[in-house]
């Protein structure tokens, strides 16, 4: 990846913005940045839905990447805009229902860039779950999830621009 100078960009996506989307864009830009492709990767995320629009992310969930290192300070919650979808080159989305809005909301030719995080995950399951109702455990499992997956992601990037 370090020869190409063309910018891969990610966006991750979940609801609202401000639990499993803001944390994937965490825990991503900090294995980025350790690989030394901050400059070459792009990375932000946005809710399918506006419900938290301008707040930063779930206490709980940042609060749980800090402990791990990870610091989600200065992400704001958003939603998907159309322009996004010619904006990003990867569109990932936490879970089925997500997914299943992206594809409806995006122009047909978009459609190639959607995908389920999890599918670049060393695991079995399909979908990140969305901890914001449950306990703290929740979050730590969103992160073990989201940890594996960006590490998968991260790999296959890597792959894409050889």
């Amino acid at each position: 990846m370090t020869e190409s100078k063309e910018q891969i960009s990610v966006l991750f996506v979940c609801m609202g913005n401000i639990c499993r989307s803001p944390t994937a864009e965490g825990v991503f830009r900090h294995l980025v940045v350790e690989a030394g492709l901050g400059e070459q990767i792009v990375i932000d995320s946005a809710g399918t839905h506006a419900y938290h629009a301008g707040e930063p992310p779930d206490r709980r969930a940042a609060a749980a990447a800090e402990r791990r290192g990870v610091v989600l300070a200065g992400i704001r919650a958003r939603p998907m805009s159309d322009d996004d979808f010619e904006r990003f080159h990867h569109i990932i989305a936490m879970d089925e229902d997500n997914l299943a809005h992206l594809r409806d909301q995006a122009p047909v030719e978009h459609h190639s860039k959607l995908r389920l995080f999890l599918e670049f995950s060393s695991g079995s399951e399909r979908e990140v779950p969305d901890p914001y109702y449950g306990g703290a455990s929740g979050f730590e499992r969103v992160l073990d999830l989201v940890e594996d997956a960006s590490r998968g992601l991260l790999d296959t990037l890597a792959r894409m621009s050889r």
